[in-house]
């Protein structure tokens, strides 16, 4: 994908606060990995190891290499306006 970023969100089906956040992510045309926890075994290990064994949801991973957890929609688009 040619405006594939680095952006990765660990979520899972099930968890409101990953779909709002990859509303705020499409709607401002933000393109990202989604990587599911619930089927994806490595992507739940990195989410674990990144919360000091304690995964929540969503974590979003930006190409810095900073990250949120459970972000609001002002705290992802401040984030994302700081890239």
């Amino acid at each position: 994908m040619d405006n594939q970023t680095g952006i990765i969100m660990y979520s899972t089906q099930w968890c409101g606060d990953c779909v709002r956040s990859k509303k705020v992510l499409d709607k401002l045309n933000i393109k990202f990995t989604e990587i599911d926890i619930d089927f994806d075994k490595d992507g739940f290990e990195i989410a674990k190891k990144l919360q000091n064994q304690n995964p929540r949801i969503p974590t979003i991973v930006f190409e810095d290499g900073s990250y949120l957890v459970e972000p609001s929609d002002v705290e992802l688009i401040d984030k994302l306006n700081s890239l």
